[in-house]
């Protein structure tokens, strides 16, 4: 059985069918993935704990922006190294969970200080979807097609498009108010991209079943987790952008 494309940059096709061209003792499985993402998970909470509770201190954005500023630039150069060595996911994994979660730690404070009780509907909101794709996806309400996976792997595109625009529209003082404001316009967008968020999840599932039915080697198990923390941190982002908006209506 071939392994199924993912809109996930992080779990493309071509690695998993790389993967199977070493030899490996044993192989991947669903419940060793999933055992790494509640790892992965727990390392993220832990780190997030450090800078929320610096800002949480000092009421201070200064302290915990270098925190921020450090574990997102960590975690998109460890991503982009895990992207490219799979093999290293056992040791680069968990080092990207603990960047991410020094950066959304103080993320997550600044914004629950401008807007209370915001980082619990964001959580409680991002745990919902996960484990409502995954009934969907297990029940089958929800099918990993080829036209599906077309249809989320070009929205996606599209969204990256739109950040990338966005950031370099922002370097020279343009900032797009349909990107931060809070009218309906905007709104509709940041829901649109949590909807693609989700759906990434559900081909992100299809994608770590079809490996551990392929036989892909053990190490592929942090993989398919790091890669199913990259859509998880995306969405509860963009779950935290878009509770800021209505929020501020």
């Amino acid at each position: 059985m071939g392994y199924t494309k993912s809109s996930n940059p992080v779990l493309s096709e071509k690695i998993f069918s790389a993967s199977r061209s070493g030899s490996y003792s044993e192989a991947m499985t669903v419940s060793g993935t999933v055992n790494k993402v509640a790892l992965l998970l727990f390392f993220l909470v832990a780190a997030a704990s450090y800078t929320w509770g610096l800002y949480n201190d000092s009421m201070d954005s200064s302290v915990v922006m270098p925190w921020l500023i450090g574990g997102a630039i960590v975690g998109l150069i460890l991503a982009v190294v895990t992207a490219f060595k799979p093999v290293w996911s056992p040791y680069t994994a968990p080092f990207y969970a603990l960047a991410e979660g020094l950066m959304l730690g103080g993320f997550s404070a600044m914004m629950n200080a401008s807007y209370p009780g915001i980082v619990v509907q964001a959580v409680g909101l991002t745990f919902a979807t996960l484990f409502a794709m995954l009934f969907a996806y297990k029940s089958g309400l929800i099918k990993a097609t080829e036209k599906f996976k077309s249809g989320v792997i070009a929205a996606t595109g599209g969204i990256f498009v739109f950040y990338m625009l966005n950031w370099i529209l922002g370097m020279f003082g343009i900032g797009l108010n349909i990107a931060n404001g809070s009218g309906l316009l905007s709104i509709g967008i940041s829901l649109f991209i949590v909807v693609i968020a989700a759906l990434n999840l559900v081909l992100d599932f299809d994608f770590i079943e079809k490996g551990a039915e392929s036989g892909a080697p053990k190490y592929m198990e942090w993989y398919g987790a790091f890669g199913l923390m990259v859509t998880l941190v995306w969405l509860y982002v963009e779950l935290l952008r878009l509770l800021s908006k209505l929020a501020r209506r």
